[in-house]
């Protein structure tokens, strides 16, 4: 069994002092970077564009995951590969030719992988998984960091694995939104890999603690 990855969402960071809660996730026992990067046409929020991603890229110590929320990604594809992205996730929803997209993704030398919102079925992966590093499923709707958590992801997560397992692909499995230690455990035992944390870890008191507790609770 591979052990179960924590990615802090930077979008719960406190943008005042980006560097600070940089160097916290790099101190921590956190896996990855997670960072959010919305458009306000494709979900109803703007976050970070480019020059916030270059600098957190030129700090971050972990694999850098960078999660579109915008509308055609493929115009930025090789423009996040310069800026460090090591993992690129663009939404089923947003891409109408989703097998060139991963391929554009993977030819920049970037693992690629495919986010769903809470409404579209997995079914939808069927004839690209094998060609997917990782699915990040949303499980609450995108757009806003410190919404409560969809209770159908559970499902959603065991259907996926299946999935998975009969394509005989290594994708991994990603959770992102409202993922705090009353799920996590849940969560990794449907079949999650990697659970994405923002406004746990960054409103806690010791978010270093709270990262080291979630990573203890996933990897028993």
């Amino acid at each position: 069994m591979s052990s179960k990855l924590i990615a802090p969402s930077v979008l719960a960071a406190d943008f005042a002092n980006l560097q600070r809660d940089i160097e916290m996730i790099n101190q921590s026992e956190a896996d990855w970077f997670h960072i959010d990067i919305m458009d306000g046409v494709f979900v109803p929020n703007i976050s970070f564009g480019m020059p916030v991603l270059d600098a957190i890229s030129k700090h971050a110590k972990k694999t850098v995951d960078v999660h579109l929320m915008i509308v055609d990604p493929d115009r930025y594809i090789s423009t996040f590969a310069k800026l460090g992205s090591d993992i690129l996730t663009v939404h089923y929803e947003a891409c109408t030719h989703l097998h060139r997209t991963l391929q554009a993704i993977k030819a920049e030398g970037m693992k690629a992988g495919v986010a769903l919102n809470p409404h579209t079925n997995i079914n939808v992966l069927e004839d690209t998984i094998q060609d997917i590093d990782m699915v990040c499923l949303m499980s609450v709707n995108p757009g806003f960091g410190g919404q409560s958590f969809i209770e159908n992801t559970y499902n959603k997560v065991k259907q996926l694995k299946a999935l998975i397992e009969r394509k005989g692909a290594s994708t991994l499995i990603e959770i992102d939104g409202g993922v705090t230690d009353k799920n996590a455990t849940q969560l990794t035992e449907a079949g999650a890999d990697v659970l994405v944390a923002g406004s746990y870890v960054f409103k806690s008191e010791d978010p270093i603690l709270t990262v080291k507790n979630l990573k203890a609770q996933v990897n028993p």
